[in-house]
């Protein structure tokens, strides 16, 4: 498998918000991209709020941009905080090093896009975004 199709965007979607109403979450908003980074399919459960979108699009701007998943980056904030301020600026707010981006992989191991969820704890939302996209039939990297 080659692309994240809006097919295949969607599963991802639709299982991720099928686990956050298993868990009880809050509304979420889940985004996927392709591997270059570019917005496949963006979708707001009823009553997540607008700014939510803003974010995850910054937790899978972090994670297919550093090809890892976005909690891996979680501590730069700490252990270097000029360069994720650099970071921030330079991809004008499209980093967000906080759990909840999940790379998408192909079999192979390739990077094939990745999904951002968000509108709960960001653990919830990582937990979330992975069983989405196994929900797709699809590997979810650690």
């Amino acid at each position: 498998m080659s692309d994240v199709t809006l097919a295949l965007a969607k599963a991802v979607i639709a299982g991720a918000f099928a686990k956050g109403a298993e868990m009880g979450l809050k509304p979420l908003t889940a985004v996927v991209v392709d591997a270059g980074g570019a917005l496949v399919a963006l979708e707001r459960q009823d009553g997540s709020p607008p700014l939510v979108s803003k974010i995850i699009q910054g937790k899978v701007g972090a994670a297919i941009g550093f090809n890892t998943n976005s909690r891996n980056l979680a501590g730069l904030a700490t252990d270097r905080p000029a360069f994720v301020t650099s970071v921030v600026g330079l991809t004008q707010g499209m980093f967000v090093p906080v759990p909840g981006g999940v790379l998408i992989k192909g079999g192979d191991g390739r990077t094939l896009g990745a999904v951002g969820v968000g509108g709960d704890t960001s653990d919830n939302d990582e937990a979330c975004a992975k069983a989405g996209i196994a929900a797709a039939g699809l590997i979810a990297a650690d």
